[in-house]
Parts: C-alpha cells; structure tokens; sequence
C-alpha cells in the first residue's frame, strides 16, 4: 500500500470516528428534554438545579474554540459537536431562567454572564497573548480541564449505583451513548494524534465501561428497569 493509500485510509477512519462521535453526542444533547418538558408543563423548576446546564456550555464553549483552525488545525468535528452543545445549552438555561423563581433566576442570569465573561477572557488571551503552538497548548490544557471536571457526573452516578444496588436511575441507553461518544472521540485524538482529546475521552470511555458493568451487575442481579433518566431527577 502507497503513502497516499495510507493517508486516505487514515484520513476515513479519523474522519468516521469524529462523525460517530458527533451523532452519538447528540443523544446526549436531547437527553434533559423530559427535563425540560416537565419544567414548561408545571411552569416552575421545581427542585432541579440549574448548575449542570452552566457548566456544560462553558465546556461545549471551551471545547469549540479548542476545534476552531485558528487554535488548532484538522480537528474541526470537535468545533462542530461543541457548537451544537452549546446551543442546546443555552436553549435549555434560557427555559429554566423563564420558569425559575427569582433567587434562582437571578443566579443563573449571573452564572450565565460569568460564563461568557470567563469565555471572552480565554479568547482574549489565546489571540492576543499566545502564538501558534503555545495557543493550542494554552487552550488545550482549559479544554481537558473542563471535560475532567464534566466526569463529576459519571462519578456520581457510580457512587449512587453502588450506594443503593439500583439502576434506577442510571438508563441503559444514555449511558451506551456516553461511552461509544467518549470510544469515538478518543479514537478520533488517537488518529489525530492530540492528546488534547485522547485522554479525557479515554478517561470518559473507561467511565463509561464501569456504568454498562454496574447496570448489567445490578439490574440483573434485582431484575430491576430503570424508571427514569438520572439527569431528570438530578440535573
């Protein structure tokens, strides 16, 4: 096989890997919808936190601008999941901002604002402060930063799984998406060779085979189903 083969083949696969990733993110995306369905029906936001939402646009954000060219080159399907992440998440902070009661809307509004501030503040640097490649790196490092803190949630899942023997809480299918998503993207930085997005996807994928273990572990063991999507109860 030809250099060139060689180059077109890697060139597919890298490519494949970041389009399954993109797909299997949007399931992730839809996900909190029965959230937000409940929330528009009732008119209030009951118990739910508002705080996941925030933390996850200021990741899609960080992790969008990592994709761009202008930081670094070839890796442009990260751009373009995290610019989906991103809309939705706004979409889903703007619905619980309308149907909060004032002290929560009040501090979403400013978790909201610290989100983009904090957002330009990282653009700023990154263009103004940093060249190519210390850019890359600069904004890389925020990027793993914030997808290692984004595993709080798989981690908690776990703990709660383990702590109560259920998978009451814990769907099958979410958490499926979460380690083929996390599979697909960890493939994809290996074939790009960025560790930027190898290793928090690594970490992410081998989080994801421990939820699949504990669901096949604990619904078998009590033939029990889950009700209901953790992120409805706890987000």
């Amino acid at each position: 096989m030809s250099e060139v083969d060689l180059f077109s083949t890697y060139s597919v696969f890298s490519y494949a890997a970041g389009i399954a990733g993109n797909l299997l993110a949007f399931v992730l995306f839809v996900s909190p919808i029965p959230t937000f369905r409940r929330i528009i029906r009732s008119q209030s936001t009951e118990q739910f936190s508002g705080s996941p939402y925030i933390y996850a646009l200021l990741n899609c954000l960080i992790c969008f601008w990592y994709g761009l060219p202008i930081v670094s080159p070839s890796i442009i399907l990260v751009a373009t999941v995290n610019s989906v992440g991103a809309i939705f998440q706004l979409i889903y902070i703007t619905i619980f901002i309308t149907y909060a009661e004032k002290p929560k809307k009040l501090k979403m509004l400013g978790s909201l604002l610290a989100v983009f501030a904090v957002f330009a503040a990282i653009v700023f640097l990154s263009i103004k402060v940093f060249e190519p490649p210390i850019r890359q790196l600069f904004v890389g490092y925020l990027s793993v930063f914030s997808l290692i803190s984004m595993f709080a949630s798989p981690l908690f899942i776990i703990n709660l799984v383990i702590r109560t023997k259920s998978v009451e809480y814990m769907p099958f299918y979410l958490s499926l998406s979460t380690f083929l998503m996390s599979l697909s993207f960890f493939a994809y930085g290996m074939l790009k060779q960025d560790a930027f997005i190898s290793v928090p996807n690594g970490i992410g994928a081998i989080l994801g085979i421990v939820q699949l273990v504990l669901y096949f572990n604990y619904s078998s063991s009590s033939g029990e189903m889950p009700r209901r999507p953790l992120l409805e109860s706890y987000a």
